[in-house]
């Protein structure tokens, strides 16, 4: 068994979670951390967990949380790269749901977050956690940075075109619709009901914390070359789920090739489903899950490419994929506890 324990797990991410581990057969889950919650049952925070833990929330403390095999930070930027040091230090391997760790640029890093990172030596040896791209680096990592919920669901559209050398340094376009679980359960003006029921609005177009996120992976995938892409998220009136639009220009192609190059990368990947050519996916077709669904258009006359592209945010794009990594890094079946079919409706 896994002794885990989680910092921070009053948000969505960190209930979503506790969801996929009070039920994973080879986690003891050993302490949940929130100081505003210290004392209280989890369960009486989250009535979803009756029966299925006794735990209650604790002050954290390094020392304690070193007793783990495994820690996961569900907290703000920030937090993790103050108590990670400690902790693998004492052997204890984190996995970090926040952004301190997914950058390699420290001076990029402190330029879109605003502070001064506390472990430049630990960034440096953090494993960017997609494991469709960096599955044998998770197996033996100390620190993993699990990737933002945008830069997996384009990342993973755009990962099989560039891989076989069909983009080069073209202007990209990923256009991404999240639902409001995204911006957090903090009590926020713009995430009211009233403010996003009926409306559909983008934010971030002058430039996103992702962004780097997402042209850093990029060029890793183009062998190091700078990946040009115009990134656009907008917020839609909508629990979870992510779609994101990518556009291309790669002309003088045909469907039936570019559907071949999908499903030959894809098809060892047990939480990526390409789907026909000319298929819609929709976000509820994830929802729950640890999916990704992929569906490709393409138009001859005008060599555009379209790669449609839906994760559940909370899942795939944060949690699920947290415990992917988890399940890579300890030697157990990569689906391990991550065998849920999506919800409909």
């Amino acid at each position: 068994m896994i002794s885990v324990g989680i910092v921070g797990g009053t948000g969505y991410t960190g209930v979503e979670l506790l969801r996929l581990l009070v039920t994973h057969p080879e986690v003891d889950l050993k302490m949940v951390t929130s100081r505003s919650e210290a004392g209280k049952p989890v369960a009486d925070t989250y009535p979803n967990l009756r029966g299925f833990t006794d735990v209650c929330f604790s002050e954290p403390d390094v020392k304690a949380l070193a007793s783990c095999d495994l820690v996961f930070f569900a907290t703000p930027n920030g937090t993790a790269m103050k108590m990670v040091p400690e902790l693998i230090e004492q052997g204890t391997k984190v996995i970090d749901l926040a952004a301190d760790f997914r950058l390699k640029d420290t001076a990029e890093w402190q330029q879109w977050y605003g502070m001064e990172h506390a472990c430049e030596d630990v960034l440096a040896e953090a494993v960017y956690g997609l494991p469709e791209i960096n599955r044998d680096a998770v197996y033996s990592a100390k620190v993993v940075a699990n990737p933002g919920c945008y830069p997996t669901a384009v990342g993973l559209g755009f990962l099989p075109l560039i891989e076989n050398g069909l983009i080069d340094d073209q202007h990209l376009i990923a256009d991404a619709k999240s639902g409001v679980s995204g911006a957090g359960r903090g009590a926020k003006v713009g995430s009211l009901f009233a403010e996003t029921a009926d409306s559909l609005m983008a934010y971030g177009t002058s430039g996103h914390r992702h962004l780097p996120e997402i042209r850093q992976e990029l060029a890793v995938a183009a062998g190091g070359k700078d990946i040009n892409i115009t990134f656009t998220p907008h917020l839609a009136p909508m629990i979870r789920g992510i779609l994101s639009t990518l556009y291309v220009q790669i002309p003088g192609q045909n469907i039936e090739s570019l559907q071949a190059i999908f499903e030959a990368r894809y098809a060892n990947e047990p939480f990526v489903d390409v789907m026909s050519p000319g298929s819609q996916p929709a976000t509820r077709s994830v929802k729950g899950s640890n999916v990704c669904r992929l569906a490709l258009h393409y138009h001859e006359d005008t060599g555009q490419v379209i790669v449609l592209s839906v994760i559940d945010n909370l899942v795939k794009g944060s949690s699920g994929q947290a415990v992917q990594c988890m399940n890579i890094m300890f030697g157990l079946e990569e689906d391990m506890g991550l065998k849920h079919v999506a919800l409909l409706p």
